[in-house]
């Protein structure tokens, strides 16, 4: 037999849940209160005749009918004040008909023994033997029926003040949902409408920047053709010359006797060498890579339509202390020089050389190939702008500060292999000479560095009225500074080895002075 699955309604109350029935004889426990609920109003229609007069009436009519639960006997109003009025009746219980007590909820079903109290802990009403035959403990518990009836009807309000306040509660939440599923259907029609009206911006932004770069791409197509055929139309000239030349020296050398050979050999030899001697541009004067940064170049076309953040520059705290804190704690983490001294002669070392000196990260060299390349093409415009003749200025400065700190690292580094690895002598002038060189560019560059941030305020308010038109110009702006920032920290690492190098330098020739005698 296949178990049957239908639902229930739950004791004491209305709520459902779902009970298996196996088989035709595993039915669902009854439920006791909805069944008294179902026979009482099935007796609705049923006629009574007074106990007393005989009189018809109808259970409908509860105003006019009573019931004697002590005589278990209907009574119609008249004769309720007839014949139960006497004294001899004041004990009676009285109630309307359609509150009367039935015979078994009046009696024990166990001992047929009347009701008299009702058990607060096991929620049943007790007979005299039912009380006899209770626990000790259990008979503190129980009260008459009448007390425990008041505090039934108490609970009962109570409960049905708490049920009254969830369907005031359910019918306002039903309200509310019913009222946001119209403010969600007028929301997804907004977002719909945003989504395709900003769909069709990015078209039309993509669509421009496409035409723009398509442009720039075909500028150096043109641009690296014209120069290459340039190039090639010279390297085509020059290559019969050498040909003439080759077969002018071949006949010579054929027909001319030794006589011959000395006398007009060497001005063939002096053709051939200014020949040989002349600037010939044999590699390619271009490269043939195509590159318009168009990844970079949609990303920031889409950027005020998208509202991307804006990018923050590092804020800088003087023009002495450029490095920011992660960078100091990279600095900080990595051991510059391990030296042991043993004795004024004999000097193993060991520290890393300046061709492992860190050049910035792959992000730095980025910004500033992309600075350089953003740059070239800022001036190529020709556009007269404040910050067009900042940038002029700011090349020749840089180009000036690179070129220095280059030949302070060459320097340096050839100090620290004649140290390390020759052991040489070193001229304790020498040394002097790089640190006070070393601590004048970095005034340098901090001068530098306090002049660009000085025109921060003036080049901000240019930005903030043509954002889009100068955005190129900031991310130049913020590659000099991140530049510059990596010149310093290569000028601080030199003078940190410099600094190390030179207690060993002064030591050895201290002992060179006590050894010359």
């Amino acid at each position: 037999m296949t178990p049957l699955s239908f639902t229930s309604p739950a004791h004491a109350c209305f709520i459902p849940y779902h009970s298996m029935v196996k088989g035709n004889n595993a039915l669902p426990p009854e439920d006791r209160l909805l069944k008294f609920l179902v026979d009482n109003n099935a007796d609705v229609e049923e006629t009574v005749l007074c106990a007393n007069c005989d009189q018809e009436s109808n259970k409908k009519d509860t105003g006019l009918m009573y019931y004697c639960n002590t005589c278990s006997q209907p009574l119609c109003a008249t004769c309720r004040e007839l014949t139960h009025k006497a004294r001899m009746f004041s004990h009676h219980e009285i109630v309307s008909l359609a509150k009367r007590t039935k015979a078994k909820h009046r009696k024990c079903s166990l001992h047929e023994e009347p009701y008299i109290l009702f058990s607060t802990e096991n929620k049943s009403m007790l007979c005299i033997k039912c009380f006899r035959d209770m626990q000790v403990e259990s008979r503190t518990h129980c009260i008459d029926i009448e007390t425990a009836y008041a505090q039934g009807c108490e609970m009962l309000d109570q409960a049905v003040l708490v049920v009254k306040d969830l369907q005031s509660s359910t019918g306002e939440a039903i309200h509310l949902l019913r009222a946001m599923i119209g403010e969600v259907r007028l929301n997804v029609e907004e977002e719909e409408s945003a989504i395709c009206s900003l769909f069709n911006s990015l078209q039309e932004r993509l669509a421009e920047r496409k035409k723009t770069l398509l442009k720039a791409a075909q500028g150096q197509h043109e641009e690296k053709e014209k120069a290459l055929k340039e190039q090639l139309s010279h390297l085509t000239a020059l290559l019969p010359t050498l040909q003439v030349h080759l077969v002018t020296c071949s006949a010579f050398l054929s027909s001319a006797n030794k006589y011959e050979f000395l006398d007009m050999g060497y001005q063939l030899m002096e053709r051939l060498k200014r020949i040989a001697k002349l600037p010939h541009r044999l590699r390619p004067v271009q490269s043939s890579k195509i590159n318009t940064e168009y990844r970079s170049e949609f990303a920031r076309c889409l950027e005020p339509l998208l509202q991307i953040g804006s990018r923050h520059p590092p804020s800088v705290a003087g023009s002495t202390s450029i490095v920011t804190s992660s960078q100091q704690g990279n600095w900080r983490n990595r051991s510059l020089m391990d030296w042991r001294l043993q004795s004024p002669l004999s000097l193993p070392c060991h520290s890393p050389s300046l061709s492992e000196m860190p050049l910035g990260s792959v992000f730095g060299r980025r910004l500033t190939s992309h600075r350089n390349i953003c740059t070239k093409v800022l001036l190529a415009e020709g556009r007269e702008t404040p910050f067009t003749e900042h940038c002029l200025k700011y090349e020749n400065a840089y180009r000036t500060l690179q070129t220095e700190i280059q030949n302070l690292k060459d320097q340096v580094q050839e100090l620290h292999r004649d140290l390390t690895k020759h052991h040489s002598i070193i001229n304790t002038d020498k040394m002097g000479e790089i640190l006070d060189r070393s601590l004048h560019i970095d005034n340098q560059i901090g001068a530098q560095y306090s002049t660009v941030e000085t025109m921060r305020v003036m080049f901000e308010e240019i930005w903030d009225e043509t954002l889009q038109m100068v955005n190129n110009e900031q991310e130049i702006y913020e590659a000099q500074l991140h530049d510059l920032m990596e010149l310093k920290q290569e000028n601080s690492y030199l003078t940190t080895i410099a600094r190390q190098i030179s207690p060993y330098i002064l030591s050895i020739a201290k002992v060179k002075e006590r050894l010359e005698p």
